[in-house]
């Protein structure tokens, strides 16, 4: 599901929390929406979003999309109470008022879809029945009544009761309390038959929910729908909606990027400061919206289905269970290796072997690079090793253009002349720009100085 995926993917959060739910059900729905796989059921979800996101921005459907979201703030999650229903526990009057209500909310959100030409993508169960029954006067009010016309006996307590001296009260009382409850366990009865179809209103009333919170999204991020294709992989201008933003926000420049993806192991190269952590985590977020029903963060994109997107970036350390940065890493890849021998897998591994010496290190990557190439799954690696002597995909970050500089280089500007492109590149060597970055920065010369004497020797 969703809500364990999002554990693992800080962006994951990230992106339902920037969702406008109307409801708290489509919140719900949305964090319990699970992984697709299927082409068909990927297709739907797709569709879904981009027929409701066309209606809810055509100018003359506005009214009836304002209706459909007027419904959408009234639902209240009730599944307690419809599995109370569903149980042949009696429902107490508050529960019935919940069970009026909802039965009220997906009869004019039916009749708002009808209007929206959506009423054949988003059924909900006709459950006007259950109105009727909880509305037996016919006012056509959600709130709910023991009103007279269920038992005529009622009708005779209560007009004793408005005559009624105090020593009288206490038994017409009694009376009128124990023909209410015969009342309402006769109403369970009669609702008993409904409860199904109530439940499944409900998820659909979620699911609309949710659906337009996508569909609002899609329209606010640029988000657009991939393109299925079990041959070809790519995205055009990828980018990181939260990043993306903050740098909007900021004033700082936000480069989307180009990228391919082939079987087998893709190594991703560059500098320092070039992005390619940040690129691991937009391909992988991508992967996990489109299978979680998402369009997806890039200009036009094709996309395959994938068991599961696996992570293995930055500090993995966990104190309470005793292990290293080092070991938490090679147990984590580990089990990345296990999986991939029955599972297709987009792997995404960050600077794998960077904690221990450089030798052992290359020996490791060596090794990992090796034997994922020959998985049925899609690795990218990040490195910088060099020499590594493997025929793997290799791709570099253009990185720093010195060239362009024409200021006084620090933190905050410095990513005004990165080139984020990616390039393929044949060489078994990883960029060098390292010193020439933190002279630019005006770091300590002593520094610089003994550094470029190391490399000398």
């Amino acid at each position: 599901m969703l809500k364990d995926k999002i554990k693992e993917v800080p962006g994951l959060l990230y992106v339902v929390d920037s969702m406008e739910f109307m409801s708290s059900a489509g919140r719900r729905r949305m964090l319990e929406q699970v992984w697709l796989t299927k082409q068909e059921d990927l297709d739907h979800e797709q569709q879904a979003v981009c027929v409701m996101g066309k209606a809810m921005f055509d100018a003359e459907k506005e009214a009836s999309v304002t209706l459909l979201r007027h419904q959408l703030m009234q639902l209240h999650d009730i599944r307690t109470t419809l599995r109370s229903l569903s149980s042949h526990v009696v429902l107490d009057e508050v529960e019935l008022f919940e069970v009026k209500n909802l039965s009220n909310l997906c009869n004019i959100s039916s009749r708002a879809l009808l209007e929206l030409g959506l009423d054949k993508m988003f059924p909900i169960p006709d459950v006007q029945k259950v109105f009727a029954i909880l509305d037996p006067d016919g006012t056509g009010v959600p709130n709910f009544y023991i009103y007279d016309s269920y038992d005529s006996r009622l009708a005779v307590v209560r007009k004793q009761m408005k005559s009624a001296d105090d020593s009288q009260m206490g038994d017409l009382l009694a009376q009128q309390n124990e023909i209410q409850q015969q009342v309402i366990c006769s109403l369970c009865e009669k609702l008993l038959p409904y409860a199904d179809s109530l439940v499944t209103a409900l998820e659909q009333m979620a699911y609309i929910d949710c659906t337009m919170a996508r569909a609002s999204l899609s329209h606010s991020w640029g988000l657009q729908e991939p393109v299925h294709d079990k041959n070809h992989f790519y995205f055009q201008s990828l980018f990181n909606p939260r990043l993306k933003q903050h740098n909007e926000a900021t004033g700082l420049r936000y480069q989307p990027v180009d990228i391919t993806l082939t079987d087998g192991v893709t190594f991703i190269t560059g500098a320092n400061m070039a992005g390619k952590t940040v690129l691991l985590k937009s391909v992988g977020l991508a992967q996990l919206m489109y299978q979680f029903g998402f369009p997806v963060p890039a200009d036009s994109c094709s996309m395959q289905v994938v068991d599961d997107v696996v992570f293995c970036i930055g500090d993995e350390q966990n104190e309470m269970n005793g292990l290293s940065s080092f070991a938490s890493e090679i147990t984590r890849i580990s089990e990345i290796l296990y999986r991939s021998q029955e599972e297709h897998l987009l792997v995404l591994i960050d600077e794998p072997a960077r904690t221990t010496n450089p030798i052992e290190g290359k020996a490791l990557v060596q090794s990992l690079a090796s034997i994922m190439d020959k998985r049925d799954s899609i690795t990218l690696i990040t490195t910088h090793y060099s020499q590594l002597g493997l025929d793997c995909r290799r791709l570099r970050v253009k990185g720093f253009l010195e060239d362009l500089v024409d200021m006084p280089l620090t933190a905050q500007n410095i990513n005004r002349f990165i080139d984020y492109s990616l390039v393929e590149d044949d060489s078994d060597e990883v960029p060098h720009e390292a010193l020439r970055i933190a002279e630019m920065l005006e770091c300590h010369p002593d520094l610089l100085q003994t550094a470029r004497h190391f490399l000398k020797t």
